[in-house]
């Protein structure tokens, strides 16, 4: 008897756990329809404005509801006011818009109203801390990649939104590579709303706060948001500066140059490695400037970069200034032609300044390595008396100012002799 019991208990088990299953597969797409049905339960006796009630309806609402399990149809719900189905329409069941979506902001569109709206979304991220991962690895990517589907105000909305959710740090920028996405950049769509998010955020904080968030959410390229026609560096620029993000072009531009002078610094010291003539070295960086133009005051640091890049300080201790002032004598003629305005020669001495601060075997070789430049035309007797009256560096500048005093009289004495003659 006790035998055949146990050997039928592990069947009938069998048998009701299937049976679970199958009714839980069932009525499983209808779930998110219950939940969303017991949530605006909870929403709709709130007064349409009352921000602090809908809060507070939340927060209550967790803990009775699955928030964790249905965390997707939640911030669907919150940011476009119903349950979508897969590509991106609402779910057709006759519900009708949630009582609380940033969809409900007013128009025209202003930032401070989403405000409102994202400080219900942040109380309830806070009150419930695990919200924040589906929020940013699920909810805000799928919802950006049917964000074509709204009409423009509500693109408005959730853009302005997504801005205010990036920039208070309740989600991370990686959501927005959901945007490179064919369909989206074909018809700017992408980078209009990237332009729209990128306002919001900077509204609030500062240029190096959005690079920071940027990098850390490993959005890498800003041409990908582009369609591919337009993905140049020219196109970016001009489209940033048009819509008054001026400060997101100049960022851009600045983190091409410092791609550009890696490269520049890394073939001058190939170069010179090769022994090439003067001559060689020059022609190469003029068309490599044409290639990728950088900044006159820009390149010639970096041509300062290279050229001491590539020499072999492994000399005596007490022959290094020797060397530097060899090697300065020698690489003279190739920075000569790039310092042609007093604004290049200025930047070459502040290279040659935080070059000597940073290795201080050669701080004291400064004032003679200034008096090469000056001897073979690289640098003017004015760019010497400007630098040392208002244009240093901070690095080391006491030090410097003082070591090169006498220079500088000799150069004012020499100029006022000729001024007399």
């Amino acid at each position: 008897m006790s035998q055949q019991s146990t050997a039928a208990k592990p069947s009938l088990q069998g048998v009701r756990i299937k049976a679970r299953k199958g009714a839980v597969k069932a009525q499983a797409k209808h779930e998110p329809a219950v939940f969303r049905d017991q949530l605006y339960k909870h929403l709709e006796t709130v007064p349409e404005g009352d921000f602090d009630a809908f809060a507070t309806k939340f927060v209550q609402a967790g803990s009775t509801l699955e928030f964790l399990k249905y965390a997707d149809a939640l911030f669907e719900i919150i940011l476009v006011g119903g349950l979508l189905q897969p590509g991106g329409s609402f779910v057709d069941d006759g519900a009708p818009v949630s009582p609380f979506t940033i969809f409900n902001a007013k128009e025209p569109v202003e930032v401070d109203e989403i405000k409102k709206y994202v400080e219900v979304i942040n109380k309830l991220t806070r009150r419930y801390k695990y919200l924040q991962k589906p929020l940013e690895e699920s909810a805000l990517p799928a919802l950006l990649q049917y964000i074509h589907r709204w009409n423009p105000a509500q693109i408005d909305k959730l853009s302005i939104a997504i801005g205010l959710l990036i920039s208070q740090g309740l989600a991370n920028a990686t959501c927005l590579t959901s945007l490179t996405k064919d369909h989206l950049v074909k018809n700017d769509v992408a980078i209009n709303v990237l332009t729209i998010i990128f306002r919001t955020y900077l509204a609030d904080q500062s240029m190096d706060h959005l690079s920071a968030a940027l990098k850390k959410g490993g959005v890498k390229d800003l041409l990908a948001f582009f369609p591919p026609n337009k993905r140049e560096v020219k196109h970016l620029e001009e489209h940033f500066r048009k819509a008054g993000l001026s400060q997101v072009a100049d960022w851009w531009a600045k983190k091409q140059y410092a791609v550009v002078k890696e490269s520049i610094i890394k073939e001058l010291t190939d170069s010179l490695e090769r022994e090439e003539s003067p001559e060689q070295v020059i022609s190469a960086i003029n068309a490599r400037q044409e290639e990728s133009p950088i900044p006159e005051a820009e390149l010639v640091q970096c041509i300062w970069q290279g050229l001491m890049a590539s020499v072999d300080w492994s000399a005596r201790p007490d022959q290094i200034e020797g060397l530097a002032l060899r090697e300065v004598t020698k690489f003279a003629p190739i920075l000569e032609p790039f310092c042609e305005s007093g604004k290049t020669q200025i930047a070459l001495i502040n290279s040659v300044q935080v070059y000597c601060y940073e290795d201080t075997r050669i701080i004291k070789a400064f004032p003679q390595i200034l008096k090469v430049l000056y001897n073979k035309d690289c640098i003017s007797d004015q760019a010497i008396v400007y630098w040392y009256q208002k244009g240093s560096k901070p690095q080391g500048r006491q030090h410097f100012l003082k070591s090169t005093e006498p220079l500088v009289k000799f150069l004012q004495e020499q100029e006022s002799s000729d001024e007399d003659k």
